[in-house]
């Protein structure tokens, strides 16, 4: 079992900070090697996993942080633990959930010792329609390579419906590993999902050219 952190892992303090990751995803039989690997002492390795992850698990902090030095001082947190309690990990999950899970935690306890204060954003009364809407919106966003824009928006949203949506959105994990992640049942992550979803549409709706969310509500119809 290894016990002892990596001293070069200081070397990933300071490449915290793409604001999106793009090559995040790893698959099962990748995983279980690089576990293996890790567990056999490869500290190489180590840096591998850490490598995949790092831009994720920051995007993640910094949603739920709101500030960039506390989601570095919170991801170099998070790898430390995934190092030290890699070998608890029993495999129920993709390795990808576990890691985003301590992350998650990781920031609920840093939040409860700041007692921060959660933005809060009005919701109107939208319709389950309206919100398919906006996940069209967002679609053609992205291809429209408008990423920054939904990137600030969802900044503005309380802690938890960013990290939510970043993951739903920017990772497309499943509900069900969302539900992993933050350890809620499926319909608990559905509902916070439509909720977090009709607080983006009303920030959306502030931000972007109407006419874009109208176009697609006309073609829905």
């Amino acid at each position: 079992m290894v016990t002892t952190f990596p001293k070069y892992f200081s070397i990933y303090t300071v490449t915290f900070g793409s604001d999106l990751s793009s090559n995040a995803k790893m698959t099962t039989n990748n995983d279980q090697h690089i576990i293996n690997q890790i567990l056999a002492g490869d500290t190489k390795a180590f840096a591998v996993l850490v490598n995949q992850y790092k831009d994720l698990v920051f995007t993640l902090a910094l949603r739920m942080l709101k500030h960039r030095e506390e989601a570095e001082e919170v991801s170099q947190d998070t790898f430390i633990k995934v190092f030290k309690s890699l070998h608890k990990f029993k495999g129920d999950s993709k390795l990808s959930t576990w890691i985003y899970r301590v992350a998650y935690n990781n920031c609920l306890d840093r939040l409860k010792k700041q007692k921060a204060q959660y933005n809060i954003v009005a919701i109107n009364e939208f319709t389950e329609h309206e919100v398919k809407t906006i996940d069209n919106a967002f679609e053609n966003l992205v291809e429209a390579e408008r990423r920054q824009t939904i990137q600030e928006c969802i900044q503005m949203l309380p802690n938890d419906d960013a990290f939510l949506l970043t993951l739903y959105y920017f990772e497309e994990q499943s509900i069900e590993d969302i539900s992993k992640v933050v350890g809620l049942t499926v319909n608990n992550v559905k509902v916070k999902l439509f909720r977090s979803r009709k607080k983006l549409m009303t920030i959306l709706k502030q931000k972007l050219e109407p006419q874009l969310i109208e176009s697609y509500e006309r073609e829905r119809k």
